[in-house]
């Protein structure tokens, strides 16, 4: 993966540090509704938990659909959380009418 993509640095208008040591490290990420990220990947496996859900397309660094989100048999309900593994350079659309709010507690290992 790419340190130019890290989240915190390809698109920090979106992504910000709330806390980091060498385990683990915390990130608050916020797409309003109708905003689309720059391209960024996620390197560390990580927990989300959900402050508010909001419809959205995942696409890869192409520009092709990774994921529509309106496609998911279950939703995350806010004041849940789950497990993401990393995720590889991809850019993010907010297509619903809420923020998607989510802390990644991003678990650090080594490689």
């Amino acid at each position: 993966m790419n340190h130019e993509l890290d989240a915190l640095i390809a698109a920090p208008q979106h992504h910000k540090l709330l806390f980091e040591n060498e385990m683990v490290r915390v990130l608050d990420a916020n797409i309003p509704a109708g905003e689309k990220t720059n391209l960024h990947e996620h390197r560390y496996s990580a927990s989300l938990y959900f402050i508010s859900w909001s419809d959205f397309i995942r696409y890869d660094a192409n520009g092709n659909v990774m994921l529509d989100s309106r496609s998911l048999e279950k939703i995350p309900l806010p004041g849940t959380s789950i497990w993401s593994e990393p995720l590889a350079a991809h850019a993010l659309k907010n297509v619903g009418e809420n923020s998607l709010h989510v802390i990644c507690v991003e678990i650090k290992t080594k490689r």
